[in-house]
């Protein structure tokens, strides 16, 4: 879904109004003019349509910082860009498996949990994480899952296994899968049978072999756009993320959710500082923004995405509390995997394989 380079606030699919504010969620803001001595700029890094409808203008108001949103397609455009040398982002927004990946590079800024006491309104279960013991570097966003976005007129019952994107010609020319190379590998890897963070190159030689089979079949690999694709018709299946589909969902009752009976991939996403960044005050003034119970329930609500903000969930609407595609059900997570970093050489692994897809 990558459109803008540059993002506004101004989105007009609906407007928020904050709540009540950090003295209501039992936590207190400075005055404006004592959050930062820095100059009032932050640069962010993001993915699109990730954040609420009036998010970086409340923040704006609170703090009199401006913030500059850029736009990223996917985890590997973000690495690479961070990898190159930090081009001035304060804060940016990884995916778990990322994140190690990233702390491994020596990337990430150690951050500085005193100007962040909005993370006591984390969830228990999200407040630690094996890919950052003790939140080290990172502070949780979203999380969700992978699965299907379906056309309910256009398709014949529910699409509830993989087969239908990646082994089937049924709806060919009607297929969108990911352009991110290690989510449409690992889904390949969950129709087959294995776990989606093997290293075994024969299992990834098979979903490489099933791939290319497919090609034929496939629309094409949307760069993280295929909910938009769903919705104007150009497809009737697409490999997504959940809250993107839940996005269009709201314009469009004919489109359904489904996580495939093999299972999917859980994610969290992580807001991160990294090395060099040059407003690393501002950046942990906003994180801690980010994660107040009224500002944090304000992008639930817009974004459609599982917030792990205990306090932030507890103000959302009964219509996104009680939303299986957006909280799955326990058979859903049980049947679905984190991906975790398995280093560099499976890295170049799927970066051949990729490219050996690519140009079939």
């Amino acid at each position: 879904m990558p459109k803008p380079n540059n993002y506004s606030t101004g989105l007009t699919r609906r407007t928020f109004l904050l709540g009540l504010g950090a003295a209501a969620a039992g936590l207190s803001l400075s005055p404006r003019n004592a959050w930062s001595t820095e100059n009032k700029k932050l640069n962010f890094y993001n993915w699109d349509t990730y954040i609420g409808e009036t998010t970086l203008a409340d923040f704006k108001a609170a703090s009199g910082v401006e913030v500059k949103m850029d736009i990223f397609a996917d985890n590997d455009e973000l690495f690479a860009k961070l990898k190159q040398g930090n081009p001035g982002y304060d804060v940016i927004v990884p995916t778990n498996n990322y994140v190690d990946r990233i702390i491994a590079a020596g990337i990430l800024m150690p951050l500085d949990h005193s100007l962040i006491p909005n993370k006591a309104n984390i969830d228990p279960i999200f407040q630690n994480a094996a890919y950052d013991p003790g939140r080290k570097y990172s502070q949780p966003y979203m999380w969700g899952t992978a699965g299907i976005g379906y056309r309910k007129s256009r398709v014949e019952g529910i699409p509830d296994s993989w087969k239908w994107l990646l082994a089937s010609d049924k709806y060919k020319g009607r297929i969108a899968l990911m352009g991110d190379k290690s989510t449409a590998i690992q889904m390949g890897l969950k129709l087959l049978g294995h776990s989606l963070n093997t290293t075994d190159g024969s299992l990834v030689k098979q979903v490489e072999d099933m791939l290319i089979r497919q090609k034929p079949h496939i629309k094409l690999f949307a760069e993280d756009d295929g909910q938009d694709l769903l919705l104007a018709g150009e497809v009737d299946l697409a490999m997504e993320w959940n809250g993107d589909i839940l996005q269009v969902m709201k314009k469009d009752a004919d489109i359904g959710y489904v996580v495939p009976r093999e299972g999917g991939l859980l994610w969290q996403d992580c807001l991160c500082i990294p090395k060099s960044a040059p407003h690393p005050q501002n950046a942990h003034n906003f994180i801690n923004f980010l994660l107040r119970a009224d500002v944090g329930a304000s992008i639930a609500d817009f974004i459609q995405y599982a917030t792990p903000n205990a306090a932030a969930k507890a103000r959302t609407s009964a219509d996104y509390r009680n939303n299986t595609a957006i909280f799955p059900p326990p058979e859903v997570t049980k049947a679905s995997e984190f991906p975790v970093y398995l280093g560099e050489d499976y890295e170049r692994l799927i970066e051949k394989t990729w490219a050996r897809i690519q140009a079939a």
